[in-house]
């Protein structure tokens, strides 16, 4: 007996034998939709689906939905977030409106800076009150698995607390989370650059890794920040202690990140604002997967990462949130994917791949989430009646996510 059985569902979406690899180049093209199917899930895993019509008569379930004028889709796996922080920032979206550059905010007291000073203010437990909230968010809009990064504490103990944050969000929460250790986020006005490297690497990382806190390490690489030889040496850092690179790399300048990711073996590279032939090729056969983060790009007005040309090169590329108070303030999958539609010109069923198989990739957890599989973790989702895949990156902003079902069971309230 099944424990929750869907039926008549109009289109089952990414469905796969098995997912070896993700996805790249013209295959992004490909989404497998089965018509008029059912799925059915035993002990938080996904036991068997296929055609209505070869549906056992003998198989029964503790709890079934008919899904009838609705798609099942996988949950999304949101690989670059920072949904731990203490406060928004608006008034710094007022200030850009207002003609303010990065460096004018930051020359204020703001940037990473300014939720840094208000994240130290904070209790690990106001901090977790405070995040939880958004971690249900995500939950309504369709994702199921998610990356939470450090990066606003900026001293040893900070950074800990955030870290232990995100864990027990892991915990308490139906979502698969994990974690990356990003110290080396800012320079804090305390520290001169190099003494600060010095605690990443001696103090933080040490602790980071003794109470288990973080499954990767990240660098923002980029001018005015950390250069490639700096990134370079912090991740090699925390290689030592098993936690594997990914790297802020290329937002606002031809930063050398995608470099310094691929020579230290990252598992992505994330943003790409700006990118060029240089790094796609580089890209080719690294094993770094490529992120675009395109609702970053959209809320800060920047060039959209040349999606078509890293498809047209045969490279995968996949699509993440970003989701922080200061350039990204939104988790919605759907909505990402419908700006990777409208703004970087990929087709649905590519900005689909690039949201669930191509992430789940780049969290190392491909072999369990990301696709309609059999013995998969059962993370999916029904939505409302609509009329086609597309339809999800046409009506942008549409909440079109009726029930989430995270680990085989139907998320019914947070």
């Amino acid at each position: 007996m099944a424990d929750l059985l869907i039926t008549h569902i109009k289109g089952l979406v990414q469905v796969r034998e098995a997912t070896p690899a993700p996805v790249s180049g013209a295959a992004m093209n490909e989404l497998p939709i089965l018509q008029d199917a059912f799925v059915a899930i035993e002990d938080g895993r996904i036991s068997s689906f296929g055609p209505m019509h070869t549906l056992p008569s003998s198989l029964t379930a503790n709890e079934s939905i008919m899904a009838t004028g609705r798609f099942v889709f996988p949950s999304f796996v949101d690989s670059h977030t920072h949904l731990v922080y203490a406060a928004s920032r608006e008034e710094e979206f007022v200030m850009k409106l207002k003609g303010a550059t990065y460096a004018d905010i930051a020359a204020k007291g703001g940037g990473i800076l300014n939720s840094a000073a208000k994240l130290r203010a904070m209790s690990e437990e106001e901090l977790f009150q405070r995040s939880l909230p958004r971690a249900w968010e995500i939950i309504a809009t369709g994702t199921g698995a998610v990356e939470i990064k450090s990066g606003y504490g900026l001293t040893v103990a900070d950074e800990m607390k955030m870290l232990r944050v995100a864990r027990r969000i892991g915990q308490e929460t139906p979502l698969t989370v994990k974690t990356t250790f990003l110290g080396a986020h800012a320079v804090p006005k305390e520290h001169n650059k190099e003494k600060y490297i010095q605690l990443v690497i001696e103090e933080m990382i040490p602790a980071v890794a003794t109470e288990k806190l973080a499954d990767y390490i990240d660098v923002f690489c980029e001018q005015g920040f950390f250069t490639v030889e700096e990134t370079i040496r912090i991740v090699e850092a925390g290689k030592k202690y098993g936690m594997r690179p990914r790297i802020h790399a290329n937002q606002l300048h031809r930063s050398g990140g995608v470099q310094a990711g691929v020579k230290t073996g990252a598992i992505s590279v994330d943003h790409l604002e700006n990118v060029g032939d240089e790094e796609i090729q580089l890209l080719k056969n690294s094993g770094t997967m490529p992120t675009a983060l395109p609702g970053a790009a959209f809320f800060l007005n920047l060039s959209m990462p040349p999606a078509r040309q890293m498809i047209a090169e045969g490279l995968p590329l996949a699509i993440a949130s970003d989701y922080n108070p200061g350039s990204s303030p939104s988790g919605n999958m759907p909505l990402m994917i419908s700006l990777a539609c409208i703004r970087m010109k990929m087709t649905p069923e590519e900005a689909m791949n690039a949201a669930t198989m191509n992430t789940a990739y780049a969290l190392d957890l491909l072999q369990t989430h990301g696709s309609i599989t059999k013995g998969k973790q059962a993370n999916l989702f029904i939505t409302k009646p609509i009329p086609s895949v597309a339809y999800v990156p046409y009506a942008y902003g549409a909440s079109l996510v009726d029930t989430a079902i995270l680990n085989g069971k139907v998320i019914r309230e947070s």
